[in-house]
C-alpha cells in the first residue's frame, strides 16, 4: 500500500484511498466523539524558540537548522522555549558539533503537507543564510483532515527535493501513530494506527527517493503514554508535554548529527539491533512498524534500515537573540 501511495504521488495518481467509504464514515463519527475529549484543555501557543544555541562555542559560523511542519515541529503544548523540539535539537546539535547553532522555525500549528511549499519559501528566502539542515515533522493533520495520501506524499517529496536542491540536508520525522492519543477509543484507535503507519511508510519512500532521511516517530511515545499519560500529554490531551517532546527529539538527534557528518558513518549493520539492507519499500514498512527507526537511501532500490542509539539531550539555555528576520517571517506566515 505504501508503494502504491508513493507511486501515485510520483506519477500523478490521486485516487488511492487508505480506507473504504464505510470505514471513513465510522472514522469521522469516532473523531467527533474524540474531539470532545481532545482539547478539553487549551494548548498554549508555541513559545518563540528562534535564536542561537551553544553560545559557549561563540557566535561565528553557526550551523543553520530550520524546523518545518505542524504543531509538533513548532512545539505546541509547552510554555518554555527550551522545551520545544527545535530548542532541544539545536542544543544537542551544538553540543555534538561544538559550534553554535542558529535555529529558525517556520513550522505552523495546524499545518498540512500542502503548507510546506510556503514554509520552504520562508526557509530559503535569504540565500546568504541558507539552512545547513532541515527537520520536517508533518502528517498528523493530513490524516485528521482526510488529505488524499498521494497528495500528502507529493507535497512532502516536492519540499524535500527543493531543500536538497538548495544544498540543505533533510531529516523527516514521519507521521506519528495517532492511535496512541489517550481519548481515542476502538475502533478509531485501530483505524488511526493503520492509516498513520501507511502514510508514514509512503512518506519514507518519497523522502528517501529525493535524497532525504527519515526517522519513524510512530508509536515512539506509545509505551510511555500508556504507562504515564498525564506526564507525557500536554494540557489539551493531544500534544506532547515537555517530556514527550524530549523523547521524540532524542530519537531524531542521532540522525540529525549523522547526516551532517558529525560522527563517523559505518556500513556495518548490527543484526542484534535488527538493522539491514532492504528494498526501500520494505525498509519503509519496517520503519513504520517500529518507532525510532532511520531509513537512509543506498543504491536504488536499496535502503539502509538503522536503529541508532539515542543520546541524552543537554538542557537548553534560553536562545540568544538572532536577527529579527525569523520572528518577523514567522509572524507573517501565520497571518
Amino acid at each position: 500500500m505504501a508503494r502504491r501511495i508513493a507511486a501515485g504521488a510520483a506519477y500523478g495518481g490521486g485516487g488511492i484511498g487508505l480506507l473504504g467509504a464505510a470505514a471513513v464514515t465510522l472514522l469521522l463519527a469516532e473523531v467527533q466523539l474524540a474531539k470532545r475529549s481532545v482539547g478539553g484543555g487549551t494548548a498554549p501557543c508555541p513559545p518563540g524558540a528562534d535564536g542561537v544555541y551553544g553560545t559557549a562555542f561563540g557566535f561565528s559560523s553557526p550551523l543553520r537548522l530550520v524546523l518545518l511542519g505542524d504543531s509538533t515541529a513548532a512545539g505546541q503544548g509547552v510554555r518554555r522555549a527550551g522545551q520545544t523540539p527545535g530548542a532541544l535539537l539545536a542544543s544537542g546539535l551544538a553540543a555534538v558539533a561544538e559550534r553554535p547553532v542558529e535555529l529558525f522555525i517556520v513550522a505552523q500549528p495546524g499545518a498540512r503537507s500542502d503548507d510546506l511549499e510556503r514554509q520552504v519559501g520562508l526557509a530559503l528566502r535569504d540565500p546568504a543564510r541558507a539552512p545547513d539542515v532541515c527537520v520536517i515533522m508533518i502528517g498528523a493533520n493530513d490524516v485528521t483532515h482526510r488529505m488524499p495520501p498521494t497528495q500528502s506524499v507529493r507535497h512532502l517529496s516536492a519540499a524535500v527535493r527543493r531543500l536538497r536542491t538548495a544544498g540543505a540536508e533533510v531529516v523527516v520525522g514521519t507521521c506519528p501513530d495517532l492511535g496512541t492519543i489517550e481519548p481515542v477509543y476502538q475502533p478509531l484507535r485501530w483505524l488511526a494506527r493503520r492509516v498513520s503507519r501507511q502514510l508514514a511508510a509512503a512518506q519514507t519512500i518519497g523522502v528517501v527517493e529525493q535524497g532525504g532521511r527519515t526517522v519513524s516517530l510512530g508509536d515512539l511515545l506509545g509505551p510511555e503514554f500508556a504507562a504515564n499519560p498525564r506526564e507525557l500529554f500536554g494540557p489539551d490531551n493531544y500534544h506532547p508535554s515537555a517530556e514527550g517532546y524530549a523523547t521524540a527529539a532524542m530519537a531524531v538527534l542521532p540522525t540529525l548529527c549523522a547526516v551532517l557528518g558529525l560522527w563517523p558513518e559505518t556500513d556495518r549493520l548490527d543484526a542484534d539491533r535488527r538493522e539491514g539492507m532492504l528494498t526501500v519499500a520494505k525498509a519503509a514498512a519496517e520503519a513504520a512498524s517500529e518507532a525510532g527507526t532511520e531509513v537512509t537511501g543506498a543504491r536504488a532500490p536499496w535502503a539502509l534500515l538503522k536503529h541508532r542509539r539515542r543520546r541524552r539531550l543537554p538542557v537548553p539555555a534560553e536562545p540568544a537573540p538572532s536577527e529579527p528576520r525569523a520572528a518577523e517571517a514567522r509572524g507573517r506566515g501565520s497571518e
